[in-house]
C-alpha cells in the first residue's frame, strides 16, 4: 500500500505562505495578518511559531541557501566524475528553481531586508554553494582561473533562476531547455 506524503508541519505551512506572499507583494508589502490568513490562523497566532516577520524571512532565506548547498554537495559526492558532477549540479539547480519560484523571487528581491547578521549567514552559505560549482568547473578544466569559474557559475545561476519570469513551457520542456542552455553556457565559458 503506498504511503502518503507527510503533511507539512504548521511551521512549514507558514513559511510556504510567507514565501508566496513575499514573492507576490514584497517583504514590506505583507503584514503578519496576511500570512496568518493564508494559513487559516490569526496574525498574532503566528508568534507561537516565529518571533517576527523578520524571523520568517531569515528562516526562508537561510533555509533555501542551506538546502542548495547540502543538495549540491550530495550530488557532487555521488558523481562518477567531474562532468557527471556538473550535470548533477545543473539538474539540481534547475529542479530547485522550477519547484520553488517564490523562494527564488524572495531571494533575489528581499535579501537586503534581512538583518546584517542573517544576511551575512545567507551570503556565507551562498558563497559555499558557489565554491562547490567552482571546484567542479576547475576539476573539468584545471587551467581555468577560479575567478572565471566563479563568474561562470553566477551567470548560470542567473540563467536558471530567471524561471519565475521565463518559465513559459511545461515543466519537462523548461527543465530540458534550461539544462541545455546552462551546460552550453558553461562549456563556452570553460
Amino acid at each position: 500500500m503506498p504511503t502518503e506524503a507527510a503533511k507539512p508541519s504548521r511551521r512549514e505551512q507558514i513559511l510556504a505562505a510567507a514565501a508566496e506572499k513575499f514573492a507576490r507583494f514584497g517583504f514590506h508589502g505583507v503584514g503578519i495578518d496576511d500570512i496568518g490568513a493564508a494559513v487559516g490562523i490569526s496574525g498574532p497566532a503566528l508568534y507561537r511559531h516565529f518571533r517576527s516577520k523578520d524571523a520568517m524571512l531569515a528562516e526562508l532565506l537561510t533555509g533555501v541557501s542551506d538546502r542548495l548547498l547540502l543538495g549540491g554537495q550530495d550530488r557532487v559526492g555521488a558523481a562518477a566524475d567531474p562532468r557527471d558532477a556538473l550535470d548533477r549540479l545543473v539538474r539540481w539547480q534547475v529542479e530547485f528553481a522550477l519547484s520553488n519560484p517564490a523562494l527564488i523571487t524572495v531571494q533575489m528581491r528581499d535579501l537586503d531586508s534581512l538583518t546584517d547578521t542573517d544576511r551575512h549567514k545567507v551570503r556565507e552559505l551562498q558563497r559555499s554553494y558557489v565554491e562547490v560549482w567552482v571546484d567542479v568547473l576547475c576539476r573539468i578544466r584545471p587551467d581555468l582561473a577560479r575567478a572565471t569559474a566563479r563568474a561562470a557559475a553566477h551567470a548560470v545561476f542567473g540563467l536558471i533562476n530567471s524561471t519565475p519570469y521565463s518559465a513559459h513551457l511545461d515543466a519537462d520542456d523548461m527543465s530540458h531547455l534550461l539544462r541545455e542552455m546552462a551546460l552550453g553556457a558553461i562549456e563556452h565559458a570553460a
